[in-house]
């Protein structure tokens, strides 16, 4: 498993668009890195952050 994700994969696992990935990125919900012009998710990030979603379920 890679260290990063596209923000794509990340919509896709969470099942919202890529907008609403964006909006967590600006809220410092998940981290996440540029490389050249793409920007790329930290994945321990996004699975902290889905890992606080179902705890506070």
């Amino acid at each position: 498993m890679s260290t990063f994700m596209t923000v794509q994969e990340a919509a896709d696992e969470l099942k919202v668009s890529r907008w609403m990935i964006y909006q967590l990125i600006w809220a410092n919900e998940v981290r996440s890195v540029t490389v050249g012009r793409c920007r790329r998710i930290v994945r321990k990030s996004f699975e902290d952050y889905v890992s606080d979603l179902i705890e506070v379920a």
